[in-house]
């Protein structure tokens, strides 16, 4: 949330409403920005209206698409800043689908070296975050990528003044921030409210398999050893 770079009064769109998009979403509710929360999937984006963000399905309607629709919603500019928290699991690129498959059967150091030398991420939601943010707005990436070579839209990031931050969360430095919220008894994240199964540890490939079909609504998995 921290970098998406947001003041007082912004409006914050999240692409992806898995386990790292429904908090991202709801911690933006809760620091008192607007939070638009965007998948294709509807028991995601119901799970996420429940606590205060407004809902899109990924897909858009009407034959219009998501950056347009955050548009319309944020006055015509735009929202001040975007996370993607799907990363390389996006869907609607079955080109890039395949290659990411094709690298994935590899073996491991032929497949390393394709990661460094191909472009195999489907890069939809990127796109998406990257069209739809305003003009000198922020795109956040919590979502993983692992290509070295994918394709980039240069010269829309140039023209819109986009700054783009990503990594991996730097957990040591927000424990002591975000402990209290998860010991106050009010929940105010909600956090009693996301995991969706619970199965014993034995059970993780076949529930890894239900969480990436989005099966059973499977929002997020807690395996007890």
């Amino acid at each position: 949330m921290q970098y998406a770079n947001l003041s007082k009064g912004d409006t914050l769109a999240v692409l992806g409403l898995g386990p790292i998009g429904q908090m991202a979403a709801r911690i933006g509710v809760h620091l008192g920005y607007r939070v638009i929360g965007v998948d294709p999937v509807a028991e995601r984006r119901h799970m996420a209206a429940r606590h205060g963000v407004e809902v899109m399905d990924m897909q858009g309607w009407g034959g219009r698409e998501v950056p347009e629709l955050l548009r319309e919603a944020t006055g015509g500019r735009g929202p001040d800043g975007v996370v993607d928290a799907v990363g390389m699991e996006a869907h609607g690129s079955p080109v890039a689908k395949a290659a990411h498959q094709a690298v994935g059967i590899l073996p491991g150091p032929v497949g390393r070296a394709a990661m460094k030398t191909s472009g195999v991420d489907r890069l939809n939601a990127l796109h998406t975050a990257i069209d739809a943010v305003r003009r000198g707005g922020t795109v956040s990436l919590s979502g993983v990528y692992g290509g070295m070579q994918d394709p980039m839209p240069m010269l829309t990031m140039f023209d819109k003044q986009i700054t783009l931050t990503e990594g991996q969360c730097n957990v040591r430095r927000w424990i002591d921030d975000l402990l209290p919220l998860m010991d106050d008894p009010s929940d105010p994240l909600g956090v009693l409210d996301l995991t969706t199964h619970t199965a014993p540890l034995e059970d993780a490939p076949r529930m890894y398999e239900m969480f990436q079909k989005k099966e059973d609504g499977c929002i997020k998995v807690v395996l007890q050893p």
